[in-house]
């Protein structure tokens, strides 16, 4: 039972991070589905132990390379948002699918359905709150707000395959702080220009 907790746990960690950054959580999967070579931390199920190859290894390597420096410079950070709104959702669900599927039997529609939804939302956030750091900063504060989303990305996939209850909670707390912001955020814009 702690067992089917715990790749829940791991599932909603690893899906939130990739709404910050889709490539962080998927490339930790995979070299936890790699290494240690004799017994990896993570044993997928078909079809998703593909992600432990080394050419996925590979690809997400490259990809999470580009990520980190175009997300860094304003203004085409906002472009990398943009195309990263299909990108996001969908590593999130197959995170989460992936996760899920390892130990309980989610069906893989519910689990791919739950993954999109919450990448997706932490996306969303993100999105939201990037313009206004542009504006405020003159986009010069983007590149550090971008650090930091990639410094909790990798702190929660990294608690999402080590202690995989613990990063439910902090994907939890990360949901609940955007959902607040959004909210305090709208409330600011009413009252500063009512209808």
């Amino acid at each position: 039972m702690i067992q089917a907790f715990g790749s829940i746990g791991a599932a909603f960690g690893l899906a939130s991070s990739a709404g910050l950054n889709a490539y962080i959580p998927l490339l930790m999967v995979a070299l936890a589905a790699r290494f240690p070579l004799n017994s990896p931390l993570l044993k997928l199920s078909e079809p998703y132990h593909v992600m432990g190859s080394w050419w996925a290894i590979g690809i997400l390597t490259v990809l999470l390379l580009i990520e980190i420096t175009v997300d860094k410079i304003p203004a085409v950070d906002t472009i990398n948002d943009g195309i990263q709104t299909f990108i996001r959702p969908t590593a999130g669900a197959i995170l989460f699918a992936a996760n899920a599927n390892v130990i309980t039997d989610i069906h893989p529609a519910l689990a791919l359905a739950a993954g999109l939804i919450l990448a997706g939302g932490v996306h969303a956030a993100k999105g939201v709150t990037r313009p206004v750091v542009t504006a405020v900063t003159a986009g010069t504060g983007n590149w550090f707000v971008s650090l930091v989303e990639d410094v909790v990305a990798f702190f929660i996939s990294l608690l999402s395959i080590l202690l995989p209850l613990l990063a439910g909670l902090a994907a939890l707390a990360l949901i609940i702080f955007f959902i607040r912001y959004y909210r305090r955020r709208k409330k600011r814009r009413t009252i500063a220009y009512p209808s």
